[in-house]
């Protein structure tokens, strides 16, 4: 169930007045990012509904707030005709004071949803909770949130998907990449001796946080150590279950998809993109020419959020 909404600022006209809310999804609190309508099922009784979401499901962690730029960019690219939003993973953020981080324990872990695949059956509940059924969706990944694109799609073949956009995508073998091969340890066997200097980080000024928060997966995370075990068990799960690409997904989907890959990405190897070139010579997969880092979102949020919008322009001219 939704549950809760906490609306902590109003929408507007400036990048620093988006909308962020907390609500309870399958059961453990959830931080949306949004610019433009907040409520769409309310918008499409309005004489001019929204067609399309832009929606952006975040790495690991899943702090939306991150994509700010990134999403502004897109948001203004169309003249703020299409609400651009931005779903974190269940548990990935710090509810205020009066929000607990579960609402509903024993759904919460009978369904294991802030493992890797109960994060994607909670972006199957928020799609079905929170936007209508007849929405042309845009879907943006970076990381894992691509996988969870890609498991998204495959598990409900009817969403109306007009393009997805996967930026930086971990869709694969993540435990054998050079940075898989350092993380896997930590993660998967050394994951509870790691919140000591998780609760440590979270001690640092907020300038020199910022600087390390998101050079790994593991990246870290804030004050809270609730929201830091979530994370590292999503990460330890992503080591464990992203193993083969879904080449059946990928050929069925392929002229819906677009892959960005990194230069210099320890999460996803060049040569990855080339074995996906090599497997799919039809697809539109990209190898980043201007020397952007796994973690995009720290410096480059408006650049990327400029080439998406050229990637998706077409789909969106026709509607």
């Amino acid at each position: 169930t939704a549950g809760a909404l906490y609306i902590l600022s109003g929408t507007g006209l400036s990048r620093e007045e988006a909308a962020v809310e907390f609500i309870y999804c399958k059961g453990v609190a959830t931080e949306l990012l949004k610019y433009g309508p907040r409520d769409l099922h309310a918008a499409a009784e309005t004489p001019d509904p929204p067609r399309v979401l832009i929606l952006v499901i975040p790495g690991n962690p899943g702090v939306v707030g991150f994509y700010k730029t990134f999403m502004w960019t897109l948001y203004q690219a169309f003249n703020r005709r299409y609400p651009v939003w931005s779903v974190g993973h269940a548990g990935h953020c710090v509810p205020p004071d009066t929000m607990d981080m579960v609402e509903d324990a024993c759904l919460a872990e009978a369904e294991d949803v802030c493992g890797l695949n109960g994060q994607i059956q909670h972006k199957l509940a928020f799609l079905s909770e929170h936007v209508p059924r007849d929405t042309h969706l845009v879907l943006i990944g970076h990381s894992i949130g691509c996988y969870i694109i890609l498991e998204t799609m495959r598990r409900d073949p009817k969403l109306k998907v007009l393009k997805s956009v996967l930026l930086f995508p971990t869709i694969e073998r993540m435990a054998v990449t050079p940075q898989g091969k350092v993380m896997t340890p930590l993660l998967c066997n050394l994951r509870y001796t790691a919140y000591l200097p998780v609760f440590l980080l979270s001690l640092l000024p907020e300038r020199l946080k910022t600087a390390v928060f998101f050079s790994v997966s593991l990246s870290l995370f804030s004050v809270s150590s609730r929201f830091s075990g979530n994370a590292m068990y999503m990460g330890s799960q992503e080591m464990r279950l992203v193993l083969e690409r879904d080449n059946s997904t990928i050929r069925h989907n392929l002229h819906k998809l677009v892959f960005y890959y990194g230069a210099t990405d320890h999460w996803c190897p060049v040569q990855y993109y080339f074995d996906l070139r090599r497997d799919f010579p039809d697809g539109d997969i990209r190898l980043c020419e201007r020397g952007h880092r796994h973690a995009f979102v720290l410096d480059a949020g408006q650049e990327m959020g400029e080439m998406t919008t050229e990637w998706i322009r077409e789909e969106l001219r026709g509607l």
